[in-house]
Order: structure tokens, then sequence, then C-alpha cells
């Protein structure tokens, strides 16, 4: 019996090794991405603006690459005020992919790719494997 038992403990193991290790990027692209489906993502800083002014917003994302200083002025303010989180993504292009900004063609890639350099979660859906990791890297940032 305790041949039959390594045996059955040993699959379990490999399974536990196939889940392949994420990073904050790759759980913030699944997490917009679930978000926009359960309809709580905002983008844009009118939309995103009135989100966190009216402090229903969770988590807030902004372009590192945004060429205005009183968009990133606003932002981190209102942010701020609220006690809501901000992830800084390097380009609005990357931003703008992540949040459903752009065409996807027969290959699965992304294609006209439109400029954010704001968005943000209202409404983060389901709790995921990504919603987890970004949370856990959100938490020890602070």
């Amino acid at each position: 019996m305790s041949a039959d038992e390594a045996e059955n403990a040993a699959p379990a193991a490999e399974e536990v090794v196939e889940v392949k290790e994420m990073n904050v990027l790759d759980a913030l692209k699944q997490v917009l991405k679930n978000a926009l489906v359960h309809d709580g993502l905002r983008r844009g800083l009118h939309e995103c603006a009135k989100a966190l002014d009216m402090k229903t917003a969770k988590l807030c994302c902004l372009a590192k690459d945004c060429d205005n200083p009183e968009y990133t002025k606003l932002v981190r303010a209102l942010c701020e005020e609220g006690g809501v989180h901000l992830l800084e993504v390097d380009t609005g292009k990357q931003l703008g992919e992540y949040a459903g900004l752009c065409k996807i063609n027969d290959e699965g890639e992304a294609t006209k790719v439109v400029r954010c350099s704001c968005a943000v979660v209202t409404e983060f859906g389901e709790e995921t494997q990504a919603f987890s990791v970004l949370m856990d890297f959100l938490n020890n940032q602070k």
C-alpha cells in the first residue's frame, strides 16, 4: 500500500510544478480583461476621474509615458485622496492593449492599439490566481 500511496502522491506534486509563476504585468493584464468583461473598467481621464472622485475605484493604472504633467498630478492626487492603489505601466500603448482598446487579428495578436494613459478598475469580477498575485504585490508595495 505504501508504494501505491507514493505513486498517487507523485502526480499531485507534478501538477503543482505545472502551474506557471505569474509576474505582475501578466496578472494585471488578466485582471483588467476580467474587469472589462464584468463592466468594471473605466478608461480615459474623464471616466477615471469620475470613478476616483465617487470613491468607487479599487485600482488605478497610469502610463509612465504620459506627456501631460497635470494629468498625472490629478490622477495621483485622486488616488491618494481615495486610498486607491496606483500601478504604473511602461507605455500607454501597453495599457491600451490591456484595457481592450485594440483589435485582435486571426493569430490572436493585438493590432490597431489605441493609447490609454489611465484606467481604473471599479469591479474586479471573479477572484482568480491573477487577482491574488496582483493583490499580494500591491499589499507588499506599501
